[in-house]
């Protein structure tokens, strides 16, 4: 996988892909701690697996 997708994205076990929330770092002090904290979960990314990693070589 190149470094620049491994930074962005994680590969669990199983092949699902997961992202970090956009939106955290920039502006921090604006935001609310509540939104910061829901935030800091991964999530899903809903794109095909197979796409991704063959581009990711």
């Amino acid at each position: 996988m190149k470094k620049s997708v491994s930074k962005r994205i994680k590969v669990t076990k199983n092949g699902k892909i997961l992202r970090r929330a956009m939106r955290i770092n920039h502006f921090r002090t604006r935001k609310t701690t509540k939104n910061i904290k829901s935030k800091t979960k991964m999530f899903g990314l809903d794109h095909p697996t197979k796409k991704i990693l063959a581009t990711a070589k």
